[in-house]
């Protein structure tokens, strides 16, 4: 998925919520680690890192190191998930006469296929545990929420404004921690919040604080204002999600949580498309292929953030999450010849100095 998924994998507050899910390698067997143990215990045996046989006396490297990633691999895993995120993004954009539920209701179809079978393998059955099911409702219909109103700021404002707002996610899960969860909220987070909602005003313009001026606006001010207000209502739900996900802890398989994500995401779509008369199978072949790609490229951006928060340290991740609005302002030159606006510049570099900042101070309190 776009935005949504990845706000919830890299918000300073959140990222050590989730279990690891993407296993870089499978364990050795039973019987290689009880061979690798007896042959640890006779003296001058053991496997030679160099040349990988048992004869040879040289203990030399550990098999851990062999293993190790390459520097740097985490950070490129961050950068090709923000790149496939933002993909999904432009793809939504690019739909025309689907409206924004619809394509909520076809990722959860495309997503709903392919976490059954990892349900299935990894045996985690598809209620969850007794204590959590209701938070697990909670993260369902806050989460698909979140992803109908993302998709909804793409559709009706420009790329690069929808995403900016969309980052602010992390500041508003700091409030929320602070209140539900009464964790600690200092004057740096009051100011970083502040520093945000500043980014948020300069994108909006609102008219009584810059008249009448649209300038740079391809779409209607109305429109952009309903674009505006949806990437803002998903940056709430978002972080009222991470809250969940924190007080759920390590206790709920990650594909469980996605899967609670899918399974109320697609009723709630349906309900909606239902009660607007908004449903419309798409006649275009590409718009029907758009629909497939929106939901793999999305679960690859996903896949690829996991493994990168696996093997970097997280506050370098959520930085290096930033290259989204990067993106965003590229697609968005480059597939609608829209330029940004210097007030969407300075919004997004308040918006993204106020996340960073944020990081980072979540960073430094971790590691004292």
């Amino acid at each position: 998925m776009g935005p949504p998924e990845s706000a919830e994998v890299l918000a300073p507050e959140a990222v050590e919520l989730h279990e690891p899910v993407v296993r870089l390698a499978d364990p050795a067997s039973p019987g290689e680690e009880q061979e690798d143990v007896e042959a640890a215990d006779v003296p001058g045996r053991g496997r030679c890192w160099p040349c990988g046989a048992w004869a040879c006396g040289s203990r030399g490297e550990p098999e851990a190191k062999k293993k190790a990633p390459c520097p740097g691999l985490g950070l490129f895993y961050t950068v090709l998930s923000a790149f496939l995120f933002s993909v999904a993004s432009l793809f939504v954009k690019k739909v025309q006469g689907i409206h924004a539920v619809e394509i909520s209701a076809f990722r959860c179809v495309i997503q709903m296929l392919v976490i059954i079978p990892c349900l299935i393998y990894r045996k985690t059955g598809f209620i969850g545990p007794k204590g959590q099911r209701l938070f697990l409702l909670f993260r369902g219909i806050f989460g698909s929420s979140a992803m109908i109103l993302m998709y909804y700021a793409f559709q009706t404002t420009s790329l690069a404004d929808a995403t900016v707002i969309a980052f602010s996610c992390p500041v508003f899960t700091s409030i929320f921690a602070w209140i539900f969860l009464k964790e600690k909220y200092s004057l740096w987070d009051a100011f970083f919040t502040l520093f945000a909602i500043v980014g948020v005003i300069l994108i909006v313009r609102p008219p009584f604080l810059f008249g009448s001026d649209t300038s740079g606006m391809k779409e209607s001010y109305s429109e952009h204002i309903k674009g505006t207000f949806a990437a803002m209502g998903h940056a709430l739900l978002a972080a009222l999600t991470l809250v969940i996900l924190r007080k759920m802890g390590k206790s709920v398989d990650y594909f469980l949580s996605i899967w609670y994500y899918v399974i109320l995401g697609l009723p709630e779509s349906i309900i909606i498309l239902y009660a607007f008369g908004e449903w419309n199978l798409p006649q275009c072949g590409l718009d029907r292929l758009f629909l497939i790609l929106i939901g793999l490229f999305g679960l690859g951006g996903q896949i690829f953030i996991t493994k990168a928060i696996q093997i970097e340290k997280a506050g370098l991740v959520a930085i290096m999450k930033t290259m989204d609005i990067v993106f965003a302002f590229i697609f968005q030159i480059a597939f609608f010849d829209n330029v940004p606006t210097w007030w969407t510049v300075g919004g997004a570099l308040c918006v993204v100095a106020s996340t960073t900042g944020a990081t980072i101070r979540r960073w430094v309190q971790g590691s004292k």
